[in-house]
């Protein structure tokens, strides 16, 4: 009796180390946590297309097909991974790349951590960081117009001045009342720096930098452009934000943004205008959208050939940021125009989206 217990105690003992080891030399990469490159350092871990699973068939054409597109970095990440990193058409891992207008998306997120000190509020008059007299409107009209409603795209102000990226007060005309319209205005959209500034006093470039930037490891700086601000960076710099951005404002153990509300308002429609539009994020899988520059709305999702959850921060000159928290992916392209010239959704979209479900499907 004693010599079978034995026996079974030990068939016991193997079938575990067995399943344990078994689980050590074969782990699923879809389920692992995610991974947050260190600060201040070149290091990033891989994954391979054939670890995943993926459709190694694929990757070439997805290749060729955005270096055809005037494509200068293209990153996939999973799990916070680096699965692709292709660089081309002159360019490099360190070439400093124009974010455009994904870059809002950074603008968006710093007010937030503004918000979140108790330095701001966004629900507050625009005015009461500006100052008064930053518009051409009445003081009753210009009280109207809150923080929100520059994160939102809906002041109500003129759209059709001769240059919509201007922020002098004579560029600020009344049109429509505060959020009873949706028009994607750059200069409305640029006022939010001075806001920021002024609620924090101090530059909005110092800020960002102290509070973001150099919290999760980004490279880059802000560049005057005429009356616009421009961002330029690494791919990998974007990478980190758009990773920051999949684990909802925590790098690593680290909480960056800490208010789950102001999160969750940003990535999730803002306004009943623009269903595909939250705080200068995109936002896909909504049931209609408006575009840049054009006042027509049309049905059906932003970007109908990716995931329904996916956010983004998209560019003029196809500058995509695509976040995808359902497949914990994030996937860059900088570069030039891939052929619409648009400011930030476009063909592209969906063309890539064709190109990348091959690989990952």
């Amino acid at each position: 009796m004693k010599k079978l217990s034995y026996f079974f105690l030990i068939v016991t003992i193997l079938f575990f180390n067995c399943s344990k080891n078994d689980d050590t030399i074969n782990p699923d990469p879809s389920t692992d946590e995610l991974y947050f490159p260190p600060i201040n350092s070149n290091t990033w871990e891989t994954l391979s297309v054939s670890e995943l699973g993926w459709n190694e068939s694929a990757l070439q054409p997805l290749l060729s097909f955005v270096e055809s597109k005037g494509t200068k970095a293209f990153l996939i990440l999973k799990n916070g991974k680096m699965v692709v990193e292709w660089y081309g058409n002159g360019e490099d891992k360190d070439s400093d790349l124009a974010w455009n207008s994904a870059a809002k998306t950074l603008v968006a997120f710093t007010t937030g951590i503004a918000q979140e000190e108790g330095l701001l509020n966004i629900n507050n008059p625009s005015n009461t960081y500006l100052g008064t007299g930053w518009s051409s409107l009445s003081p009753e009209q210009e009280d109207n117009i809150t923080v929100k409603h520059h994160l939102t795209m809906t002041t109500g102000l003129d759209y059709t001045v001769i240059n919509n990226n201007c922020t002098d007060p004579g560029c600020f005309i009344y049109k429509n009342d505060p959020g009873s319209f949706w028009f994607y205005h750059n200069g409305a959209y640029t006022a939010i720096h001075d806001i920021v500034a002024g609620a924090v006093n101090t530059d909005f470039n110092s800020y960002f930098n102290d509070k973001l930037k150099d919290k999760i490891g980004m490279q880059g700086h802000w560049i005057p452009f005429g009356y616009y601000k421009l961002y330029y960076s690494n791919a990998r710099s974007m990478a980190r934000f758009g990773l920051l951005n999949l684990n909802k404002g925590v790098w690593d153990n680290t909480v960056i943004l800490n208010d789950s509300n102001y999160f969750s308002d940003m990535t999730n429609t803002s306004q009943d205008l623009n269903e595909a539009y939250g705080y200068l994020w995109w936002l896909n899988g909504k049931d209609s959208y408006r575009s840049p520059a054009l006042t027509l709305k049309f049905q059906g999702n932003l970007i109908s050939n990716a995931p329904d959850d996916l956010i983004a921060g998209l560019g003029k000159n196809d500058q995509k940021m695509y976040v995808v928290p359902s497949e914990k992916l994030v996937i860059i392209r900088m570069g030039d125009d891939a052929g619409d010239g648009l400011l930030g959704p476009s063909s592209f979209d969906n063309n890539l989206w064709v190109e990348i479900n091959k690989l990952i499907d």
